[in-house]
C-alpha cells in the first residue's frame, strides 16, 4: 500500500508509506495552495513537491498530511486538527512518537503553535519559505489593496472573528516569534526576484530572540530540497 486516505471530522488526511520504513514520520503542513482530498494531495500533484516526497520515501520516511481547513492561517481549528492527526497516526502506525515537521509558507503559523502543543514529541522542524509572523505578513500586504482585502476575508473565515477585532489583534501582536530552543529548526528560503536583503532583514526582526539562522538558496537549487531535508532530519535521529 503506497498511501491511505481517511477523514478526521470533515477533513481529509493522507499517509504515504515508504517501501522500506525506518520508523520515522514527517508531518507536512502546506502553504496556501495546499489541499488533501479523498484521492490526492497538492504535494503529490506538484512536480517540485513530489520530488521532495519521493526523496523522503526513498529514505524510509512515513509522510502524513491534512487538508487543515484549507487556508487556515494558523487558526485554532487547524492546530487542534494537526494535533489530532498526530495522535491518530502514532496510534495507527508503527512509528517513533517523536516526529519531524516540514512546513511551507502559511503552514509555518500552524507548525509554530503545534510545537507548543506537542512538546517533547517533535524531533526537528524545517520551515520552507515560511510566514512566521502574521503581523508582518499583514503589514506587507497592506501595500497591495486587492491582496490585503483577500487576505482579511480568509483570516476572518479561518479565525471566525469579526474583521476589525481580528485586524487590531494581529497588528498589535509581538513582532517576534517564540520558538522552542530545544527543537532543532532549519529555515530554508528559496530566493526569487533578488530579494535577499529584504528577506534577511525580515528574518532578523522576527527571529531576533532565537538562535535560528535562515539558509538561503537560489531557485536553480530547488531540485536539491529533498536531499537537504533528508540530511537535516537524519542528523537528528541518533537519540530515539
Amino acid at each position: 500500500m503506497e498511501s491511505r486516505s481517511f477523514l478526521i471530522g470533515n477533513q481529509w488526511n493522507i499517509i504515504y508509506y515508504p517501501e522500506k520504513p525506518t520508523g520515522f514520520g514527517v508531518l507536512v503542513i502546506g502553504d496556501e495552495r495546499h489541499f488533501v482530498d479523498e484521492n490526492k494531495c497538492f504535494w503529490t500533484q506538484n512536480e517540485g513537491k513530489l520530488a521532495i516526497i519521493n526523496e523522503l520515501k526513498e529514505k524510509g520516511y512515513t509522510i502524513f498530511s491534512s487538508n487543515l481547513y484549507g487556508r487556515s492561517w494558523g487558526s485554532d481549528a487547524a492546530v487542534e486538527l494537526a494535533e489530532r492527526l498526530y495522535h491518530h497516526v502514532i496510534r495507527s502506525e508503527i512509528l517513533n512518537n517523536k516526529i519531524h515537521i516540514l512546513a511551507e509558507g502559511m503552514g509555518a503559523l500552524t507548525a509554530v503553535r503545534l510545537m507548543e502543543r506537542l512538546e517533547g514529541n517533535i524531533r526537528s522542524v524545517i520551515f520552507l519559505n515560511p510566514i512566521l509572523s502574521l503581523k508582518y505578513h499583514l503589514e506587507q500586504e497592506k501595500e497591495h489593496k486587492f491582496f490585503y482585502k483577500k487576505l482579511m476575508r480568509e483570516l476572518v473565515e479561518a479565525y471566525q472573528t469579526e474583521k476589525y477585532t481580528l485586524e487590531s489583534t494581529i497588528l498589535n501582536a509581538e513582532d517576534t516569534v517564540s520558538l522552542d530552543g530545544k527543537i532543532p529548526i532549519q529555515i530554508i528560503h528559496v530566493l526569487s526576484g533578488g530579494r535577499l536583503y529584504n528577506q534577511s532583514k525580515q528574518y532578523q526582526k522576527i527571529l531576533k530572540n532565537t538562535d535560528v539562522s535562515p539558509y538561503f538558496i537560489l531557485p536553480e537549487k530547488k531540485p536539491h530540497l529533498g536531499n537537504i531535508c533528508t540530511k537535516f532530519f537524519s542528523s537528528h535521529e541518533a537519540i530515539l
